[in-house]
């Protein structure tokens, strides 16, 4: 591991050698600057921290700290002063210095200082590299397709992500894709280096889902040992995905309502108004203009959601774009299960483009999945794909239960099957089912399933 670089910018020789012999012991790289103008030209992305005299020869220090802080907002800077006051601590802690030290100061505490700035500026590189890493996955090309369905969706969300934060409504069929619009328009936007918090609406009871995104205060119910914060604090300056939106309760949708109109929200048992910086974009495969019509949801609630709509077309709506994408998820399927499948025979693919696909493109993926993960052969041929005979039965490997069961026990029973298909794999077994995790982790703990 290289060691840290320490750019030590003061106007006395002496200071800067005293300085310089210090922090060499601690094993630090160090370089000099004596002016204003020469710390700026000596400033690079070498450099992990400034400790920068508030009064330069040629500068301002306040000023030469805004220009460090222009060119890498991340920087660390310690600015040293013979200015004890609390005027001055206040002007440079302002304008985003790290700390300040009065002159003559204690070379040992300056190097404990030096030590705890960098342990700060190595943290915030990781973190910086954890997020560019998640933004990685998430940008418009993750959006397989050459249609022109899917091209003006990419061009919408494009132009949403670069907008100012109204609220976004994606509509469609389940396994459209929603849940990945939704990371898209994050993680291209520049909320990117703040917080992605989802919640699905239908797996939460409504007690839950409020104190799940409004946070509660201690003592607010009988489980509240202390005051916890809701999604919507945690991702300030960022996003909340409310997946399945449809399904939220009446009295939960005013809350909300008031939060979207106001940007303030009181937590569960609280008094006080707590205001966040947060972008809402919402889900749902239903038709919410029905819902407000037979009441189930509120008419001004939709209107406010609906700022930017965005209809994900269904499957059959693009079958052109089955290719690419069975092509897509053969490649990370081969990655996944260390398997070398080259390519669909064309028999295989006019199947695969024969089908209505009522999953969309979550079900072509679980068909591919089960087909490499199955095929002996390095071209997955139409004996790969033989469940797609099946059209219009229940869910691949599903039977459904006899008639005059009661729903409950239809969908218990339903679920049972897809758990022992799967070996009890849930994510499977939710894409056997149509569902996502969250949905199925719900219906495991209603009906008290154990493997």
């Amino acid at each position: 591991m290289s060691k840290a670089r320490i750019l030590i910018a003061d106007d006395e020789r002496l200071i800067r050698w005293s300085l310089v012999e210090r922090l060499s012991t601690e094993g630090y790289g160090t370089v000099e600057a004596e002016s204003g103008s020469q710390t700026l030209a000596r400033f690079d992305d070498t450099v992990d921290l400034v400790l920068l005299d508030y009064r330069l020869g040629d500068a301002d220090g306040l000023h030469v700290l805004q220009a460090l802080r222009r060119r890498d907002p991340d920087v660390l800077v310690i600015v040293l002063t013979a200015y004890s006051n609390v005027e001055t601590a206040v002007a440079v802690i302002k304008q985003g210095a790290y700390h300040y030290v009065t002159k003559p100061f204690n070379l040992d505490e300056i190097a404990l200082l030096v030590g705890k700035a960098l342990e700060t500026t190595r943290l915030r590189r990781e973190l910086r590299a954890v997020r560019a890493s998640q933004r990685e996955p998430y940008s418009l090309d993750r959006i397989i397709g050459d249609s022109t369905a899917v091209a003006e969706v990419k061009a919408l969300l494009a132009k949403i992500a670069s907008s100012p934060a109204s609220t976004v409504l994606l509509t469609g069929e389940s396994g459209t894709g929603k849940d990945l619009a939704a990371k898209v328009i994050h993680y291209t936007s520049a909320r990117a280096a703040r917080p992605f918090m989802n919640v699905t609406c239908s797996a939460l009871t409504e007690t839950l889902l409020e104190s799940q995104l409004f946070g509660h205060e201690r003592g607010a119910f009988t489980d509240a040992k202390q005051q916890k914060r809701g999604l919507l604090e945690s991702a300030d300056g960022g996003t909340v995905f409310l997946d399945e939106i449809g399904d939220m309760a009446l009295p939960l949708q005013s809350k909300l309502l008031r939060f979207l109109e106001e940007k303030t929200f009181k937590r569960v048992g609280g008094a006080a108004d707590v205001g966040v910086d947060v972008r809402i974009i919402a889900a749902t495969n239903r038709n919410l203009e029905e819902h407000t019509r037979d009441g189930s949801f509120r008419e001004d609630l939709f209107y406010r959601l609906n700022v930017l709509p965005v209809k994900l077309p269904p499957l059959r709506h693009r079958l052109d774009d089955i290719p690419v994408l069975a092509r897509f998820f053969v490649d990370g399927f081969n990655r996944e299960f260390r398997k070398r499948v080259q390519d669909v025979a064309p028999g295989a693919m006019d199947a695969l483009q024969r089908q209505r696909w009522p999953g969309n493109v979550r079900e072509l993926r679980n068909v591919v999945e089960r087909a490499v993960l199955l095929s002996e052969g390095s071209v997955l041929t139409e004996e790969d794909f033989s469940m797609l005979r099946r059209r219009d039965g229940p869910p691949t490997g599903v039977t459904l239960p006899l008639a005059g069961t009661s729903l409950e026990a239809m969908e218990r029973d339903l679920v049972v099957q897809a758990l022992e298909r799967t070996g009890w794999n849930q994510t499977r077994a939710a894409v056997l089912l149509g569902l996502n995790r969250d949905q199925i982790r719900y219906r495991i703990e209603k009906f008290g399933l154990k493997r």
